[in-house]
C-alpha cells in the first residue's frame, strides 16, 4: 500500500533523520514514506555493513532505528557500536524511534532484560494490543498489530508503558520526553509482507506463530487502521518544533 496523503500539525518540517537498517536489502517501508511527506530527509546507514555512526546529531532531526534478524543480545561489533551510541541519541534531546529490534537495543542500553519466553512462544503474525492508562490518555491505539519477533523485553527503569499484551506484556513505552519504542511493525507495505511471509516462513513451525496466509488475510481486515495509528503517531514523535533549521 502506498501512503499518499498524511494530515499535519501546522508548520513544516525539514531536516535529516537518521535511518539505521539491518539487512542489505532491508526497506524503511511506511516509516520512511511518512518521513519524506512530513518534509524530511533520510539520512541511511547500515552498521551491519561496516557504515559509520555519525559522533554528534547536531545534523539530524532525530533517529528511528528498525528491526532485523539479530539479537540486541548478539555479541557482535555492530550491535555493540548501536547499543553505545544510544547515549549519544539520549543526550541530543532529538526525538528517537526504536522499532522490534530498535527498541530492544534501547532497552538494553537503559539496563532492561531481552529474553525469549520460558515456552518458547513467539508473535508472528496479527495479535491484540491494549493500550495502558498512559497510552489511552496520549491518543487512540490499533486493537490489532502485525508482529514478527521471538524475544521480548523488561520494561526500563524510569519508562512510561504505553501499550501492552497478554503473550509480551511490554508492547510500547516512552523513556523521558522524546525516546519511543514500539515491538510490533505498522512500517510494513504490502511488498514488504509478502516477502517476510516468503522469506521467513520457516519461522512458522515456532510455538504461538501464525502462517502466512494469515498474515495476509489479517492485513484486509487490521492494516488501515493500524496505519491511520502510524501516521498520527510519528506526528507526535517528530513535531514540527524538533525540525532541524
Amino acid at each position: 500500500m502506498r501512503v499518499t496523503s498524511l494530515e499535519l500539525a501546522p508548520g513544516s518540517r525539514s531536516g535529516r533523520i537518521l535511518i539505521i537498517l539491518h539487512q542489505e536489502n532491508s526497506s524503511c517501508g511506511r516509516v520512511g514514506q511518512l518521513l519524506s511527506l512530513m518534509g524530511f530527509e533520510a539520512d541511511i546507514r547500515r552498521p551491519v555493513l561496516g557504515d559509520p555512526l555519525p559522533e554528534m546529531l547536531d545534523d539530524h532531526a532525530g533517529v528511528v532505528v528498525f528491526g532485523g534478524p539479530m539479537s540486541a543480545n548478539d555479541d557482535i561489533e555492530a550491535i555493540r557500536r548501536e547499543t553505545r551510541f544510544m547515549d549519544t541519541v539520549l543526550a541530543s534531546g532529538k526525538p528517537y524511534l526504536g522499532i522490534c529490534l530498535g527498541a530492544q537495543i534501547l532497552v538494553r542500553h537503559l539496563g532492561g532484560r531481552v529474553a525469549s519466553r520460558d515456552d518458547g512462544i513467539v508473535e508472528i503474525g496479527w495479535y491484540p494490543l491494549q493500550p495502558t492508562p498512559a497510552g489511552a490518555a496520549m491518543m487512540d491505539w490499533p486493537s490489532m498489530v502485525y508482529q514478527f519477533h521471538r524475544e521480548g523485553f523488561d520494561l526500563p527503569a524510569g519508562a512510561e508503558l504505553l501499550a501492552t499484551a497478554e503473550t509480551y506484556p511490554n508492547q510500547a513505552f516512552r523513556y523521558g520526553e522524546n525516546a519511543w519504542a514500539v515491538q510490533f511493525h505498522a512500517e510494513l507495505t504490502l511488498a514488504m509482507m509478502h516477502r517476510w511471509a516468503v522469506r521467513g516462513a520457516n519461522r512458522f513451525v515456532l510455538p504461538g506463530a501464525q502462517q502466512g496466509a494469515q498474515h495476509l488475510g489479517g492485513r484486509l481486515v487490521h492494516d488501515a487502521a493500524l496505519l491511520d495509528w502510524l501516521k498520527r503517531f510519528l506526528d507526535r514523535i517528530f513535531p514540527v518544533s524538533h525540525a532541524a533549521a
